[in-house]
């Protein structure tokens, strides 16, 4: 069964955690004190740094025999951080940016852990860019340790070992969006036996997963002990039931997940708060609404925007002279967009169309080989060159580097009837790039699955998904995809 293979998997990976610090450990005390290990080292970077990252220790050392005495209490120390920040938590559905920041976390922790207690105890001997290199050293090999067990355990559940066996309760949307989500990631390793629902015929599938009979039959299938997990996907009208099946599973001893029918309503991750006992959902959490992210924001918005405006002003002054010299009519082009709680606001782009009739530009969409756009502005739309002057925008407030795209007023009072949720993008700034945008979802794309990333985006900011967005701006072939 998976949850003995999940035991096994756990206790495997605490012995090895266990003997990469140790090994760590040894290696950051060779490179700090043993001179061919640092020169050696020294050598590998000097050609990146332009010179020695380890400088020659100045000062009496402790011998490696007396350092390595500490490990007897920095590994328990480090195995329970490890388990605090869930690095023994199941994977299966767990990105590798995840893994590595929480081993990050636990080995920042670690180092504070170290330091605090070498402080108190008065060990000022034991050298402190010591420890630094132990925790590099640290994250690296046990991220690349468990890079490639994660690789391997892929490789085998795409071949169909390792398996989660499941039963789903409930024929839904939500059963459907999972199963969907399950067929995408072959990876995860989960195997749908069946749908059991009181409304569908047993010849009712889904992608080939039948409708194995009525939810009465839940009790039968579980005294088999074949099943690792159950998923209640039950539709939203059928909730009378769930109290019911929950107390079933719960019986058994099953693991059971809900995936609820109402994801159409409530964000990817809800917000929840305990009222004296009483557990309350709240319906939308944005996390920049707090005043704490929102200076973080703007204070990376104004760097970022004057960065950008001094390093690019010689390459903006040229793109200026050829559009003058290419094509009549203003340098600029400004449009009305929808920015920050509805308000209106002028977007700057580089002029990359013929002019045209106000009227006719507030309801046209710019397609592929658009007779409207000029030589130099088609090569502009598909580098972005066009977007530049938005760094004023970004710098007087309107704009955000990273968020979803503003769109013009038209287009919103249309959206806003057409798609549900459509307007809670405007909780925040937008963008000059975002979500959708490294997604390849711009242009005359569907609008319905780009505001699901800029919901994504609204509902789960964190600095480190802006950095994410910003690479991606730059380095991901998606970016330009639908860019006429």
């Amino acid at each position: 069964m998976i949850k003995e293979n999940q035991k096994l998997l756990n206790i495997f990976q605490f012995i090895i955690d266990g003997i990469i610090i140790a090994l760590s450990f040894v290696l950051a005390y060779r490179i700090r004190f043993n001179t061919e290990w640092r020169d050696f080292f020294n050598g590998i970077f000097k050609p990146i740094f332009g010179r020695d990252l380890i400088a020659q220790p100045i000062g009496y050392y402790l011998p490696e025999k007396e350092y390595v005495e500490m490990l007897v209490f920095l590994i328990p120390a480090f195995l329970i951080l490890y388990n605090i920040c869930k690095l023994y938590d199941p994977k299966r559905t767990n990105s590798r940016r995840s893994e590595l920041w929480g081993l990050i976390k636990a080995n920042f922790l670690g180092i504070i852990y170290c330091a605090a207690a070498l402080f108190l105890l008065k060990q000022s001997v034991y050298a402190r860019l010591f420890l630094g290199i132990f925790a590099v050293s640290n994250v690296l090999l046990d991220f690349l340790f468990r890079s490639i067990v994660s690789l391997i355990l892929k490789r085998m559940r795409r071949s169909g070992r390792n398996l989660k066996h499941i039963i789903l309760v409930g024929y839904s949307r939500s059963a459907i969006d999972y199963i969907d989500r399950l067929r995408s990631h072959p990876e995860w390793g989960y195997y749908v036996h069946g749908i059991l629902d009181d409304t569908q015929p047993t010849t009712k599938k889904y992608r080939n997963v039948p409708v194995i009979g009525k939810i009465s039959l839940l009790p039968r299938l579980l005294s088999t002990n074949k099943f690792d997990e159950i998923g209640i996907t039950i539709g939203i009208d059928e909730f009378g039931k769930l109290e019911k099946i929950v107390e079933t599973c719960e019986k058994s001893g099953v693991y059971t997940k809900f995936i609820p029918d109402y994801n159409q309503i409530l964000p990817t991750k809800p917000y929840t708060e305990d009222l004296d006992g009483v557990p309350v959902i709240h319906i939308r959490h944005v996390p920049l609404t707090s005043s704490l992210n929102k200076f973080i924001k703007r204070t990376i918005d104004i760097a970022g925007s004057l960065f950008g405006i001094i390093i690019l002003a010689i390459p903006m002054s040229v793109v200026m002279i050829i559009i003058k010299a290419t094509s009549k009519g203003p340098i600029f082009f400004s449009q009305n967009r929808i920015g920050t709680h509805n308000k209106e606001f002028k977007m700057y782009k580089f002029r990359s169309m013929v002019i045209q009739e106000e009227t006719e530009e507030k309801k046209a969409w710019t397609t592929k080989d658009d007779p409207r756009v000029t030589k130099i502005g088609k090569f502009m739309r598909k580098t972005n060159i066009d977007e530049l002057p938005q760094l004023f925008n970004v710098l007087k407030g309107d704009m955000s580097l990273v968020g979803p795209r503003p769109e013009r007023p038209f287009f919103v009072n249309k959206f806003q009837q057409e798609i549900p949720r459509y307007m809670v993008k405007h909780q925040v700034r937008p963008g000059m790039t975002g979500w959708a945008q490294v997604n390849g979802l711009r242009g005359d794309t569907s609008i319905s699955k780009r505001i699901q990333y800029d919901l994504y985006y609204v509902e789960n900011w964190t600095l480190a998904l802006d950095i994410k967005i910003l690479f991606l701006t730059f380095f991901s072939k998606k970016v330009n995809e639908n860019a006429y």
